[in-house]
Order: structure tokens, then sequence, then C-alpha cells
């Protein structure tokens, strides 16, 4: 979760700076004082979207770093940090990557995979992950998170916010011109206040409407980064039980009638922003795996 909302949050501070920074030297009026110029918005829209999302994927080690105070593992200094190290080279060369930077941070179980390269990637445990799970547990989650670079998900993450951010910028350009040719009664004297403002409405509109689909990608990639680590451990049964102990679940408490109750306390509309799928629902497509695996 912590490296999806970094990676969101630079890259939407920086497309928000750098759109204030082209207004104020007049690149809007350039585009649309003589009529719209498609081709120029096109290049400029490319410009915009994409360099957020790929500066924020450059820094997103060393922010991912920064903001945990994540300490890397140089040289292991007890025997829970060897482990630590054996267990990644171990993951990664079976994921056919190489072994990404290790570090620990301070706090609730939890993990994070992050970086611009599968080859020059960096994968963070928390001391709480540590102390409260089993290596088995941790394994799994281990797992999980070299299958999050072996996919190459941060890359897909990054061209895909970069897409969508393109479309954002565009469109919004495109309805706010629409607007202030109306507002202006066909008077061409370059972009008015109702340009300015329909951008910046449409771009907060149209860019939670991309949120939603960088949303329904990240939760796809978490299904199939639990499936990688099954494949790596050789066994669903290690993310299924890790997985249970992150989400507070006792074996005992799956019972048909959870899923329903997940769906009631968690409403439709803030799970289509989560980044991450209900613990309910990869625990069923964890099991669904097993059954693929046992038929095949």
């Amino acid at each position: 979760m912590k490296r999806i909302f970094l990676f969101l949050a630079t890259n939407i501070a920086v497309v928000a700076v750098m759109s204030i920074i082209i207004s104020l030297l007049g690149v809007n009026q350039f585009l649309t004082r003589n009529g719209l110029n498609l081709p120029m918005l096109t290049v400029f829209s490319l410009v915009v979207g994409f360099t957020g999302s790929i500066l924020s994927l450059l820094i997103s080690k060393q922010m991912a770093k920064w903001s945990t105070g994540a300490q890397s593992i140089v040289i292991p200094s007890n025997l829970t940090e060897q482990w630590l190290v054996n267990t990644v080279t171990k993951l990664a060369i079976r994921a056919h990557i190489s072994t990404p930077e290790i570090a620990t941070y301070r706090g609730e179980p939890n993990a994070f995979a992050t970086g611009a390269f599968k080859n020059s990637a960096l994968v963070a445990v928390s001391t709480g992950l540590l102390e409260k799970m089993s290596e088995e547990e941790i394994e799994a989650v281990l797992g999980h998170e070299i299958s999050h670079i072996a996919n190459g998900d941060m890359i897909t993450m990054t061209l895909l916010q970069g897409v969508v951010n393109t479309f954002v910028i565009f469109l919004s350009r495109i309805i706010g011109y629409i607007v202030d040719r109306f507002s202006s009664r066909g008077e061409n004297e370059g972009p008015g206040i109702g340009y300015i403002a329909t951008v910046l409405i449409s771009q907060v509109i149209l860019g939670i409407g991309a949120s939603l689909i960088v949303a329904r990608f990240s939760r796809y990639r978490e299904f199939r980064a639990d499936a990688g680590a099954a494949r790596l451990l050789g066994s669903t049964l290690p993310m299924e039980k890790a997985l249970r102990k992150l989400g507070g679940i006792e074996p005992t408490a799956l019972t048909e009638s959870m899923a329903v109750l997940g769906i009631n306390n968690r409403a439709a509309f803030t799970q289509l922003f989560s980044s991450h799928p209900l613990i309910e629902q990869r625990l069923n497509a964890l099991r669904h795996l097993e059954v693929k695996i046992e038929q095949s």
C-alpha cells in the first residue's frame, strides 16, 4: 500500500506543479489562441503526463527509504538479518532476477518492493513482520514482493499512470477549450477564466476516473503476485497463512458468509479505489489456484 501511495502522490505532485508552471508561462495561450492546436496539445499532454510517472519511478527507492526510515542491510548484524538475506537471495534466483537491495524498517507487519528496474530493486520488511510471523509466512511475503519485481509491476504501473495522465491532461483542455469558446462568444483572444476554471475542474474529475483504472490494475497485480509467491514456494499454503495473519482472520472464521460480510463491511465504492483486494478475495484466488495445480 505504501509504495503505491508514494508513487501516486509523487506523480500527482509533479504533474500539478508542471501544469501550474506551464500555465504561468502562457503555454495554454499558445495552444488555444488561434484555435486548438491538436498536434501540439498531444505532445504537450504526453510530455506532462509521463514526466510525473517516470520521475516517480526513478526516485521510488529513495522516497520509500526516506518515508519509512528503512535501513539497508549491507552486512547482516544478526541471525535474523542473515536469514533474511539468504531467503531473498534464494527467491530472487528462482525468479531469475538479481538479488534486490534488502532493508528493514520499524513498523507494523508489512513489506514492500520498489525500484525502477528488475535488477536494481528494493525489498523492505518491517520489524513487526519479522517479530509476529513465522519464517514460512515471512518467506511467502518475500515471495510476493519478489514476484512484483519479476513481473515488472512498477514499470507497468508507470506506463499505465503515464497513459491515464496523458488522457486527463488532453481531455481536460479539450473540454476547457469548448467551454471557453461558448463563454467568449466567438472572441479569439486566447483562453480566459472560463478555460482555466474548466480545465482545473475537469482535471480533478477525470483524475478521479483515472485513479479507478490504476486501482483496478493494482488489485490485479496483487492477485498475480500472490500466485507468483505460491509458485516460488511450491505451495499456496504459506501465502494463505501469511494473508490470514495480515488480515487478522483465523482459518476457522472463513465461512461461506465471509465474502458477504466483507462486502457489507466495506462499501463497493470504497473498494473501487482500493489498491489491494479484500483478504477473502485473495484467499479464494489462492484456493482456486491450488485446485488448478492439483488438476493439472
